[in-house]
């Protein structure tokens, strides 16, 4: 029993030195955004939808709640962050070609229908983000507005 007891201590000490430790944070400027918005012009809605639901991930804008703070929640939180960026980022949005700003609007028509994003863990905590019918049916609107627009744009040859 001793030897149980002095396992818990040695892990209760690691978890609280762990504590002090953690990732770099994504925390950019609003104004990244700026280009994505001019660009695609999403109407007030869907830029609402895509605050809530999106650029935590997508943007080098991530908004960390308080359980942010936590090993290993934070770790696991970063690991979404670097993968939705490396995915879609928002916030380097004009160092995309056309070609590939149409490829990833295509890909958010497809996750955003098939109800693949938001993903579920973070709709767990962030209720908000859950796209209802209407939302979804907006957000692909908009989606392909924006596809139609990248569309008519001159290929580089």
């Amino acid at each position: 029993m001793k030897f149980i007891k002095k396992i818990l201590l040695l892990l209760l000490v690691v978890c609280i030195i762990a504590q002090f430790f953690g990732p770099d944070k994504n925390e950019g400027e609003l104004s990244s955004m700026d280009n994505f918005y001019a660009d695609t012009n999403p109407p007030e809605d869907v830029k609402l939808i895509l605050k809530e639901g999106c650029m935590d991930c997508h943007s080098n804008v991530t908004r960390y709640p308080w359980y942010s703070q936590i090993t290993p929640v934070n770790y696991w939180m970063a690991e979404h962050v670097t993968d939705g960026k490396k995915h879609f980022n928002a916030s380097n949005w004009e160092n995309n070609s056309t070609k590939r700003k149409d490829h990833k609007f295509e890909e958010l028509i497809e996750m955003v229908e098939e109800k693949e994003m938001p993903l579920p863990s973070y709709t767990w905590i962030h209720t908000e983000a859950k796209l209802s019918d209407g939302q979804i049916k907006a957000v692909v609107d908009w989606a392909k507005q924006v596809r139609f627009k990248y569309s008519l744009e001159p290929k580089p040859e």
